[in-house]
């Protein structure tokens, strides 16, 4: 197959959104960061609190207000929740990212799709505008399934009237490819500590996006 046909065959490009197009791993890394350095609380004590409902915040299942009480039991001290707003807000921007996705937007339709909690999906889509800057923003706290399921892609897919085959995904971490690579779409596994654009500028070229 010609490059040239390789080409016609892209029709959009998804975007993990933590860990590329916020340097930051994860939303609930960047939470408990902010949390820490505003309480003092050490990080890892945090983090391993969080993480007992991280799953069932992604999913929809709870709210933060109803899982409030017990993190704080857990972490050892009461904590206001209005801390939460500003940590959400907390959330840093791979800028170059941004520039690269805007970039994409005036020849492929772009989107989001993330496994994120839906009060601090509010915050920073209204921070960075993100409704404005993709064609789709897909979130595991509204369609009931995180990334290790075909769901949030397929809901992506077909959505915006493209196939899987047509499509790329960018994510920090790799399990996160699984799902999407067994429907068709092309997978990028993006190190966001290393934050290499133009390694990944190269990867997308290679499946025929032009940039």
């Amino acid at each position: 197959m010609s490059i040239n046909s390789i080409k016609i065959m892209i029709k959009a490009v998804f975007f993990d959104y933590d860990g590329v197009l916020t340097p930051d791993k994860s939303g609930g890394y960047t939470t408990c960061r902010y949390i820490h350095q505003t309480t003092g609380i050490e990080l890892d004590r945090l983090i391993s609190c969080y993480k007992k409902r991280n799953r069932d915040l992604n999913l929809g299942k709870v709210t933060h207000q109803e899982i409030w009480q017990d993190f704080c039991q857990c972490v050892g001290q009461q904590i206001d929740i209005g801390i939460l707003p500003d940590a959400f807000n907390s959330t840093p921007s791979n800028d170059a990212m941004y520039e690269l996705a805007r970039k994409l937007r005036t020849k492929y339709k772009t989107g989001i799709i993330t496994d994120n909690k839906k009060d601090r999906w509010d915050n920073v889509t209204r921070k960075f505008g993100l409704d404005g800057l993709f064609d789709i923003l897909v979130l595991s706290a509204n369609v009931g399934a995180e990334k290790d399921s075909e769901e949030p892609f397929r809901y992506a897919t077909e959505t915006l009237g493209v196939k899987p085959e047509g499509c790329v995904f960018i994510d920090n971490k790799k399990e996160n490819l699984v799902a999407p690579a067994r429907m068709g779409i092309k997978t990028i596994f993006y190190d966001n500590e290393k934050n290499d654009i133009a390694a990944l500028i190269k990867e997308l070229k290679g499946f025929g996006v032009d940039i």
